[in-house]
């Protein structure tokens, strides 16, 4: 069985990692470059750093930025949030990012996902979706998660794979910040449906949920923010707990 990843995720709004609920009242969590560099040394598997602005503001992902995150880094890192042609990636991929995560302009272009892979390949392209529930179906939201679509999850998720996304991220935003637990039910329909890695993200407050999202949601990878950020969860305690209780996880 492949090693499950835990991975901080630092959302990035005017240099700066915030954090909030449901996708709103966000409150400032620290220094990206600094919060990066220690995660790193309390034995994450990978980051995420999102600019989470990017998309609703129109702008780039600032690659100077992702280049102070990559000089303090020694695992790898994915960069998203306004990426929306292929000359945006070339940059942030020469400033150190591993891979690149795209959102928005995926759902506005599903053929940018094709691009991109021919491009720079598959191992090289994340495509995060974030969701919620209505209507009794996971509804797709674009610019940071203040948009509607016509799209649902699990059928963007299939049609993301078949074009060639290398993972999906999937964010619940109905529990986005809760801490009561990650969407277990539709990560089992994921992971059933796709045979690329799902990256659970969404509701982690206590280690027992990243054990259930393990298990129970047979996530490849959790994700997870604020816990971390200030300090509920620690990333080396909670490797040893899943070990305990039998997760192949990396030390």
């Amino acid at each position: 069985m492949l090693t499950k990843r835990i991975i901080p995720c630092l959302d990035i709004k005017a240099g700066r990692t915030v954090k909030g609920i449901h996708f709103e009242n966000l409150r400032d969590a620290g220094d990206p470059v600094q919060l990066g560099e220690y995660y790193a040394s309390q034995g994450a598997d990978e980051l995420v750093f999102l600019d989470i602005s990017a998309t609703q503001e129109e702008r780039k992902t600032f690659a100077v930025l992702v280049n102070e995150i990559a000089r303090h880094l020694n695992i790898p890192f994915t960069v998203g949030g306004g990426i929306s042609e292929l000359k945006d990636v070339g940059p942030l991929l020469e400033a150190g990012a591993d891979k690149i995560s795209i959102n928005s302009a995926a759902v506005k272009d599903p053929a940018f996902i094709d691009k991109l892979t021919k491009e720079f390949g598959s191992q090289f392209i994340v495509v995060a979706i974030d969701a919620r529930k209505i209507n009794n179906q996971w509804t797709v939201f674009t610019h940071g998660g203040t948009r509607a679509t016509e799209k649902k999850l699990f059928s963007w998720a299939k049609e993301c794979q078949s074009r060639g996304a290398g993972e999906i991220l999937f964010t619940s935003m109905d529990h986005d910040g809760t801490k009561k637990g990650f969407a277990t039910d539709p990560l089992v329909k994921l992971n059933q449906l796709l045979s690329i890695p799902v990256i659970a993200s969404g509701g982690a407050g206590r280690m027992e949920d990243f054990l259930e999202v393990f298990t129970i949601g047979k996530a490849d990878a959790a994700l997870a923010a604020s816990i971390f950020h200030f300090g509920e969860v620690g990333i080396h305690e909670l490797k040893q707990y899943l070990q305990e209780h039998q997760i192949p996880i990396r030390t």
